[in-house]
């Protein structure tokens, strides 16, 4: 299968994404999209800096909690999914893996409880606060977790900031409060993010395809995300990691999350 192949129209996509979460709340199962698929859908108004970008598309991913899983996996086979037997004997707990009948190219995930990758994003009472996508702060840190960061994550984070508004709320907005919060408890996620946060940032200043409104309101954004991220007082577990630094790792390898 080439690259090309595996890419889809993200309004395809987003209909099964739908069509799934209906079913879901049809039986009463918090099921919420996550991804990059999931920032398409919460930005109706700037998803254009995607496709003018070249963001490209190819999994319907989900998160939920470990008390729906049985409801979860029915779910999935009566919805013309095909669930990967292999994959759950060693990860069902955390996460199942299905392919569409139909067109076994697309795939989906489903992460229960957590999304455990470079650090640890708990979706513990907070797959409620908003849908149908995961909320907005935890699309912040989906992305922004991840150390070896690549040109469509940071196109998805532009897009993402470009769209919602900074604060301390979740409604419509990014809530920069709770994202200090999160990461005043972990040195190691604390420093991923910001280091990231400066990589969007020389990214958006650099990039010709961003007009002069769209540069400025996303460096805003984030020099407003730095600021309370650097106001919110640190755990004392933080700052005695800070003390070690980076002489001793502070992220997961992914390989690990798989063995």
């Amino acid at each position: 299968m080439t690259d090309e192949q595996s890419w889809f129209n993200w309004e395809e996509l987003a209909d099964k994404a739908s069509r799934i979460i209906e079913s879901a709340e049809r039986r009463n199962i918090i099921l919420r999209n996550l991804g990059s698929l999931a920032y398409r859908i919460h930005c109706s108004k700037f998803g254009y800096i995607q496709d003018e970008l070249g963001r490209k598309f190819s999994d319907v991913d989900f998160a939920s909690y470990s008390r729906f899983r049985v409801e979860v996996r029915k779910l999935y086979v009566e919805g013309g999914w095909v669930e990967d037997q292999l994959f759950t004997r060693h990860f069902g707990l955390k996460r199942l893996l299905y392919y569409y009948l139909s067109d076994k190219r697309i795939h989906s995930d489903v992460f229960f409880d957590k999304l455990e990758f470079n650090h640890t994003i708990d979706f513990n009472g907070r797959l409620e606060v908003d849908k149908p996508t995961i909320p907005l702060a935890e699309l912040f840190l989906e992305k922004m977790q991840i150390v070896m960061l690549n040109e469509k994550d940071i196109i998805d984070t532009i897009m993402l900031l470009r769209e919602h508004e900074v604060g301390e709320s979740d409604k419509e907005t990014i809530n920069s409060a709770y994202i200090a919060k999160v990461l005043a408890a972990d040195w190691g996620f604390w420093k991923t993010v910001t280091q990231n946060l400066e990589k969007v940032k020389g990214y958006s200043t650099k990039n010709s395809k961003l007009n002069d409104e769209d540069r400025k309101v996303v460096l805003e954004k984030i020099l407003k995300i730095l600021n309370s991220i650097e106001n919110e007082e640190k755990s004392l577990n933080w700052k005695l990691r800070a003390k070690i630094g980076e002489k001793k790792k502070w992220y997961r390898d992914v390989e690990e999350v798989y063995r």
